[in-house]
């Protein structure tokens, strides 16, 4: 449904670290950076957009796509690493499905960031 997504920031210097470092084990990186902000995507292709704004930004939910277990938990790992707060680790949440394999982190703007893969263990 969604093409891509853009995302106020109140630190740009600090989210770009951030989504970064904790998208790069989910192939995302950056595809292009200019007056407009941060486009960053798997494939040359942006789907989160990062802008500085003046307010604090209401806090969201982000859900990425893994395409694997291994993926979900290295990106816990990688989010951590970059200053993420850890807000559940990895691991099935069979009360959304039974193989909903996700991990939470809340980023340098309260954002409640994901990373979920639907699959079953290989």
């Amino acid at each position: 449904m969604f093409d891509h997504l853009g995302l106020g920031v109140s630190d740009y210097a600090a989210s770009k670290a951030f989504f970064l470092k904790a998208l790069q084990p989910l192939g995302v990186g950056i595809v292009m950076e200019g007056e407009h902000g941060l486009g960053l995507g798997p494939k040359g292709k942006p789907a989160l957009w990062l802008f500085q704004t003046t307010g604090k930004p209401a806090p969201l939910h982000i859900a990425f796509t893994a395409e694997n277990r291994q993926q979900v938990q290295d990106f816990h790992r990688a989010a951590l690493a970059a200053g993420g707060q850890d807000n559940g680790g990895p691991g099935l949440r069979p009360q959304y499905h039974p193989n909903y394999y996700g991990a939470f982190v809340i980023g340098p703007d309260g954002h409640n960031v994901e990373a979920v893969c639907h699959r079953p263990e290989a």
